[in-house]
């Protein structure tokens, strides 16, 4: 368009001109946009070759050497908290982690660590506790007032210890007589176990060595048309067989009984 309009100029000189300069206008974004072109197309430059120096054969160092800016750098307080070593546990006789089969026992006559001292310790009152208790002790003497009270009627009631019920029977010994006595036939045998039946025959293994005569046993024809697969035509072909699911003739002639029929009606609900 903008070319159009340029050559429908009233002079002829100035249309030529214009003309001119679009057109060296339009070569220079051409060669601008091949030149981005020609950028994209390069591929994308790995990560590890932009960050690590190229490893060639002699310079594979896995130390590399501090810059003077990390040589002098001072730590921040985190950085001095997170380099500090953790604490061994293992003084204490055991282990932070978990030992497969169980953690190592303590020697039979080990001395106990401080650890184990000082969770051994009791625990004690506070102070506030101590101020406010009446008493030092769960024991306390008793006072005259209570040395000398009368007891009432109930109290003496209710001090006396449960009897025993009006029909309470004490345990007796038994006498000698059942000691004595023979059992009869009847009861040894219902003291019998019960017995399986005389033709229980218990479960077989699932391997048993084969017979000689099922060795050289001789195959009928009923056994090999039945050990035969059945035959089924392929989903491939069946979709394209117009007559795959043909209903025979004995069945298009057969004749529907009054059970079937009555078995046939839906359930009413």
């Amino acid at each position: 368009m903008l070319l159009t309009r340029k050559v429908h100029s009233h002079s002829p000189a100035i249309s030529g001109g214009r003309i001119a300069i679009c057109v060296s206008a339009v070569q220079e974004k051409t060669q601008k946009f091949m030149g981005w072109i020609e950028v994209l197309a390069d591929p994308k430059p790995l990560f590890s070759q932009t960050s690590s120096p190229t490893l060639v054969w002699g310079n594979q160092e896995t130390i590399w050497s501090l810059t003077p800016g990390a040589m002098t750098a001072r730590p921040s307080a985190r950085t001095l908290y997170l380099c500090k070593p953790k604490k061994d546990f293992t003084k204490y006789g055991r282990s932070c982690r978990p030992v497969i089969g169980g953690n190592p026992l303590l020697p039979k006559y080990g001395y106990p660590s401080e650890r184990l001292l000082r969770l051994s310790e009791p625990k004690k009152y506070l102070p506030a506790y101590l101020e406010q208790r009446s008493r030092d002790t769960p024991e306390w003497p008793v006072s005259l007032a209570a040395q000398n009270y009368n007891p009432s009627k109930r109290i003496l009631q209710l001090a006396q210890p449960k009897g025993l019920h009006p029909d309470f029977m004490p345990p007796r010994e038994a006498s000698t007589s059942p000691r004595r006595a023979v059992a009869s036939p009847r009861t040894i045998a219902l003291s019998k176990p019960k017995q399986l039946h005389p033709k229980f025959m218990p479960a077989r293994d699932p391997e048993w060595p084969v017979t000689e005569a099922a060795k050289r046993a001789v195959a009928t024809k009923r056994i090999l048309g039945l050990a035969q697969p059945s035959s089924r035509p392929r989903v491939a072909l069946t979709a394209l067989d117009p007559d795959a699911f043909k209903v025979k003739e004995s069945a298009l002639k057969a004749v529907c009984t009054p059970r079937l029929a009555e078995l046939a009606q839906p359930i009413k609900r």
